[in-house]
């Protein structure tokens, strides 16, 4: 086995966004592209030698051609061990756990999320910190950097390894550990959930559908909710991962999860209903005549976390995204904790975990989490909600009223309007902040602007600062309208409008989400001139 040195050079725009570098699969494909960022991740890092590193992905296309490039990158920058997920497989959640758990110095996660597979659909990778969380922007300015000067990488000349079965094999002096990449995952997940109460639950005759999307979290639910949990076999669907996820979007929401939404909403639907996303770490709930908002479900587990015994200690704090509702708000003040409002992305909450002063997390594009891992985690929040229902013995939707009659009810809904032309997006953007000053005051279809501003964050822990983190406009009416440019797309630009209005009174709370959020979708359109500047006469998704 030899070492080459192979000469490249940069490739233009290998900038990692909020959750890594993601591009085109056919931009990975290109000769040097995968191995020029991901020298350029162990350079920035300082190098790997003598390091332990995890590696593994969601499994989409790409997937295993990109596991053995690193691994050889791996042996020839002198790493000591790589822990891989067998088959090349680990979701994101269980690639954190891992981290944690073997005390790894961080790791390489293959996933564009919930992007769309195949070879023409989208491929990402990003490193973890050995906390197990995301790379803070300190680490991906300095991968970027790099990827701007580097003019060569180095890979072991070697035949591919055999990563199906478990056990440790030899790639020159690196040892290559094949784990199971359930194990350790479930392990975890037994630790902080009653599985009695749930085993209990489902033998009451509860129903469930977890719609798995032909992502990587079928392996996952189909171990613990079929196995351990004595869920009957077919509560599990479309549960093989698959390159292209079967042809399907593995976004969990009401557009790409439709057929769950129809069955949950239907007149024979289960009691419980549940998606994951790609990689596994987003989520959607749904009960039977009951969908659950993102923001919902997070103020939800948020307000009987310590219903599960993994959590019945109370909670720290709650870490919430800017653009997520403030339904956890209201929950963080009568537990008489805090609430902190970060930037969206996963990272910007790793230092409050790390400094235990949140418990709970979660972000307004379904990802919710804890302070058990460093990522957010889509199975995790299934399994809470579990143990809720198993202790509450009520209907979805029961809670949910309860809930809005104790705290009011946020409601609340996203707008997706995808790939749109990039430079239109962000002139509409720049338009908003040099409108921001003489809002305050003015009346837009109804409302009256009390506040406006272009979000920006200083971490409590670190002192770090982000500016530019959406746009914010809130409305004396108990109303709020966020816009903001979403960071995970590959083509042209997503631009994200979300609408939010609070009624405290449980008598005005069945209205339809789209009557109560009309005026504040009308004002969306009169201050940002959406149709006009983008070409758009709807959102491409509603959630």
């Amino acid at each position: 086995m030899t070492i080459r040195t192979v000469r490249t050079a940069p490739f233009e725009g290998q900038k990692p966004g909020t959750s890594g570098l993601r591009a085109t699969t056919r931009t990975f494909m290109q000769p040097g592209y995968l191995e020029t960022f991901v020298q350029s991740i162990f350079d920035a890092v300082g190098g790997i030698g003598g390091r332990t590193l995890t590696l593994g992905g969601d499994g989409r296309f790409f997937n295993e051609r990109a596991i053995q490039t690193i691994l050889k990158m791996a042996a020839a920058n002198g790493a000591a061990r790589v822990l891989v997920g067998r088959d090349g497989l680990l979701s994101t959640p269980a690639a954190s756990a891992v981290i944690r758990e073997r005390r790894t110095d961080g790791g390489i996660i293959l996933s564009a999320s919930h992007n769309p597979g195949g070879a023409d659909g989208d491929f990402g990778i990003k490193y973890n910190i050995p906390a197990g969380g995301p790379a803070p922007e300190s680490v991906t300015e300095a991968i970027y950097a790099r990827t701007r000067t580097i003019d060569q990488y180095r890979i072991l000349e070697a035949p591919d390894l055999d990563l199906t079965t478990e056990g440790e094999r030899m790639l020159g002096g690196l040892a290559v550990e094949v784990v199971d990449p359930v194990a350790i995952y479930a392990g975890l997940m037994r630790r902080l959930f009653d599985f009695e109460a749930i085993r209990a639950l489902f033998a009451s005759g509860f129903r469930m559908r977890f719609d798995a999307m032909h992502a990587v979290t079928g392996p996952y639910a189909r171990a613990l909710l079929e196995g351990e949990l004595g869920a009957p076999a077919g509560t599990v669907v479309n549960g093989v991962p698959l390159p292209d996820f079967g042809g399907g979007h593995p976004d969990p929401n009401p557009v790409y999860a439709k057929a769950l939404v129809d069955e949950l909403l239907g007149p024979e639907a289960p009691d419980f209903g549940a998606a994951s996303d790609g990689d596994g770490d987003r989520n959607m709930i749904v009960g039977r005549g009951a969908y659950v908002t993102p923001s919902d479900s997070l103020a939800i587990l948020a307000a009987n976390a310590h219903l599960a015994p993994g959590y019945a200690r109370g909670l720290a704090g709650i870490a919430r995204s800017m653009p997520t509702s403030r339904a956890a708000d209201r929950v963080a003040a009568k537990l008489g904790i805090p609430c902190f409002e970060t930037p969206t992305g996963w990272k910007f909450f790793g230092t409050l975990l790390d400094a235990g002063k949140a418990t709970i997390c979660g972000e307004e594009s379904a990802g919710t989490g804890s302070d058990h891992l460093r990522e957010k985690d889509g199975l995790w929040a299934v399994l809470l909600w579990l143990d809720i229902l198993a202790v509450r013995r009520q209907p979805v939707a029961g809670i949910l009223a309860e809930h809005w009659a104790a705290y009011g009810r946020d409601y609340y809904s996203r707008h997706d309007y995808e790939a749109v032309d990039k430079a239109a997006a962000e002139g509409l953007m720049a338009a908003l902040r040099d409108l921001l000053g003489g809002l305050p005051g003015r009346a837009i279809e109804g409302l009256t602007v009390t506040a406006a501003d272009d979000f920006a964050y200083t971490d409590p822990v670190d002192g770090s600062r982000a500016e530019h983190q959406g746009i914010r406009i809130v409305f004396g009416e108990a109303a709020r309208l966020v816009f903001r440019l979403s960071g995970t797309g590959t083509a042209g630009a997503t631009l994200r409008v979300y609408l939010e209005r609070f009624e405290p009174d449980p008598a005005r709370q069945a209205e339809a989400p789209e009557t109560a959020l009309a005026p504040v979708a009308r004002a969306a359109e009169a201050l940002a001139g959406i149709r006009a500047r983008l070409g758009r006469e709807a959102p491409d998704v509603r959630t």
